[in-house]
C-alpha cells in the first residue's frame, strides 16, 4: 500500500506540473492590486483561451503566466497587461444565457510569452474531436474547496470523470440546458468549483497525448457538488475554426 500511495503522489505531482505550464491566471484590476477572476490557457505565445462569462469590457485585466501561488511573486512569473480592444469574445456569447453556450473568448497579451521550464503552450484537439469515455480528464484551477472559505491560494488539480452527453441531457442531470457544443465531466465526489471557471479541462487520448477539451463554464447553483450535476465545459473542439479565425491560425495542435 505504502509503494502505491507513493507511485499516486509522483503522479499527481507530475500531472499538476505537467498541467500548470499553460494554466494562467487572469486577474482583474480593483484599488492598487490586481485579483483572481479565472483561470486560463496559454495555447500560442501571444494568446490566452478562457471563459467568455470571467471578462467584462469595463475592468482592466493583466494575465500571470507560471503562477503557483497567489500570495506570492515569485521569479518563474511572467505578467502581461491586456490592452482595451485584446479581448475577443465570441460572436454569438450572451452574457444573458450562459446555458446557450458560445462560453468562449481569447485575450491577446502586450507581449510575447517566453517557453522555459517553467511556462509551455496547451495543446488543443483537432477540431470537432470528440472524447471518449475512456480519456482521463483533470481540472486544474484556483477553485473554492471548502465553502464560505473562498478560492485556494495554491493551484489546485482534480480528476474529474467524463460524463456522456446522453446523461448529461437527462432532465435529472442538466436537460435541455445542455447544447452539443458542451462537455461534462465530474460528479458530487470529483466537483470542479467557483475560481476554477474559465480553466482547462486537460484530457489524455488513449495514444497518451494530454489536450485541453474544455474551458470551465459553469456549475449548479445547489452547490459544486450537488448529485447528478456535473460540471459544464465549453467544448474547444467546436471552436477551432473561430479561435484559428481570430487569432490567425494558433498552432496548438499537437
Amino acid at each position: 500500500h505504502g509503494r502505491l500511495m507513493y507511485m499516486f503522489l509522483v503522479i499527481s505531482s507530475y500531472l499538476q506540473t505537467l498541467f500548470s505550464l499553460f494554466q494562467v491566471s487572469v486577474q482583474y484590476k480593483s484599488g492598487d492590486e490586481y485579483i483572481h477572476a479565472c483561470g486560463g490557457a496559454l495555447i500560442d505565445r501571444y494568446w490566452v483561451l478562457t471563459a467568455a462569462h470571467c471578462l467584462l469590457n469595463c475592468r482592466t485585466y493583466r494575465i500571470v503566466l507560471g503562477e503557483h501561488d497567489l500570495r506570492v511573486k515569485d521569479e518563474v512569473e511572467q505578467i502581461f497587461y491586456v490592452q482595451p480592444g485584446d479581448i475577443h469574445f465570441h460572436r454569438s456569447w450572451s452574457r444573458v444565457c450562459l446555458t446557450c453556450g458560445n462560453d468562449i473568448a481569447l485575450i491577446k497579451i502586450s507581449g510575447k510569452a517566453k517557453n522555459n521550464n517553467e511556462i509551455q503552450l496547451g495543446c488543443l484537439p483537432k477540431a470537432e474531436e470528440t472524447l471518449s469515455k475512456n480519456y482521463e480528464c483533470f481540472i486544474t484551477g484556483w477553485g473554492l474547496r471548502t465553502p464560505g472559505v473562498g478560492v485556494s491560494d495554491r493551484l489546485q488539480q482534480a480528476y474529474l470523470p467524463f460524463v456522456k452527453p446522453k446523461f448529461c441531457i437527462q432532465s435529472d442531470y442538466w436537460g435541455s440546458s445542455i447544447q452539443d457544443t458542451m462537455i461534462c465531466a465530474g460528479n458530487e465526489t470529483h466537483p470542479g468549483c467557483i475560481g476554477d471557471s474559465g480553466g482547462p479541462l486537460n484530457c489524455r487520448k488513449n495514444d497518451g497525448k494530454w489536450e485541453i477539451h474544455g474551458i470551465t463554464s459553469f456549475f449548479s447553483s445547489d452547490g459544486c457538488d450537488a448529485p447528478k450535476k456535473p460540471t459544464v465545459f465549453t467544448r474547444v473542439s467546436a471552436f477551432i475554426n473561430w479561435i484559428n479565425e481570430v487569432s490567425s491560425n494558433v498552432d496548438a495542435t499537437c
